[in-house]
Parts: C-alpha cells; structure tokens; sequence
C-alpha cells in the first residue's frame, strides 16, 4: 500500500516504519484517517485566589477562568495564595518533558514579606534551607526592598519559598512568578494571555 503512494503523512509520502504523532495528518486514497492536532503554547497570568488545577470539582478552578476551547494543561504549579505566570498547552510532550523534569530550570520570583528582611536572612535563602527534610539548592536571591526580594530557584519543591521563608521567621504575604526559563509575565495582568512566540517554544 505504501509503495502505491496511497498513504500519505503531512501531504508527503509514508514510508516504512515511519514513526507518526497525534500532531500529524495521515490521509488513504484522499480520505482523512487522522486529523493532526495543531499544538498551542500560551503564557497565563494566574490570579491570585484561584487554584492551579482543571478539576472542575475543585471551587475557584482554572476551568472557570481559561477562555480556550481546547483543553490545555498548566505547566508549572502555584498554589492559591500565589500568582503569575503559568505555560498553558495542549501539547502533552512538552508537558511531561517540563512538568517531570529534573534539568534545573530557571523560575524566577517576586516575593514580599511581612517584615524587613536582614541580610543574613537573604544569605540564607541564597545559600539553601532544610525544608521537608532536605536542603534547598542554591539561589539567585536579590533585595528589592525593605520587605521583598526576587528569588530564582532551579528546583519546585511543594510550596517551597513560603516553606523556606517560615523557616527564617517570616510570613509570605505576595509571591508572583514572573519567569519561567525564557518565558517572561511581562506586562500581562491577572487573568490575561498571550501566545508564546516561536523562539520561546523553541527553548524547550
């Protein structure tokens, strides 16, 4: 059937064990066997309140909130209390390939306290903390003011800078993700979106 050119992938000849993703079109004698499935990747601003799941069951889900048709899943968890920036797709690849990785990928964040922060309390978030019965890896932390800092962690431990802040006696009281990798929040405000443009897909 092949050698016949009666299937054809992407509109190009299929040949034999050729390897075919839900992403490809795969046609036999004119008809549509399999409709690829055209990938989308957006950056979300995740508003504060609203929890990082799709379950519908859950109150205050991003169900209620995504505007999109297709379904798409969240890359990158923030808890409810916390906002910015979320990878929506619908390509599960990348989700597995970021979701379960373990490579020390850049998530950078704004994060305000309930007190002024010392500078041994900045060199301690810097240099890791035992939370959860291990010790955070090292950190880019920089004081942006009397009572905030960005921090940019290559792990994502559960709740892992409230954690890390209540160990040095200090309360979260905002933290916005505001990169993740090449992927910046930028001017998006709570509950916005915007496609991510091919250099910043290509980056993964």
């Amino acid at each position: 059937m092949l050698n016949e050119n009666r299937v054809l992938i992407n509109k190009q000849k299929a040949f034999q064990r050729q390897n075919v993703l839900k992403t490809d079109t795969i046609e036999l004698d004119g008809s549509i066997l399999q409709e690829g499935i055209e990938h989308k990747y957006y950056a979300y601003y995740k508003p504060r309140g609203i929890e990082c799941t799709l379950n519908a069951a859950i109150p205050d889900n991003l169900l209620e909130l995504l505007p999109f048709e297709e379904h798409l899943y969240p890359i990158g968890r923030l808890d409810k209390e916390s906002e910015g920036l979320l990878l929506l797709t619908n390509d599960g690849k990348l989700y597995k390939d970021i979701a379960f990785s373990d490579n020390l990928q850049e998530k950078e964040y704004l994060v305000e306290v309930d007190k002024e922060l010392t500078d041994e309390a900045i060199t301690a978030l810097a240099a890791g903390i035992v939370i959860m019965g291990q010790k955070t890896r090292p950190a880019l932390v920089t004081k942006v003011g009397p009572h905030s800092f960005h921090i940019i962690l290559t792990q994502g431990l559960n709740r892992q800078i409230r954690r890390m802040c209540y160990k040095l006696d200090y309360t979260v009281i905002m933290l916005k993700r505001t990169r993740i990798t090449s992927v910046f929040l930028g001017d998006l405000k709570p509950g916005e979106f915007r496609v991510l443009n091919h250099t910043e897909i290509r980056s993964y």
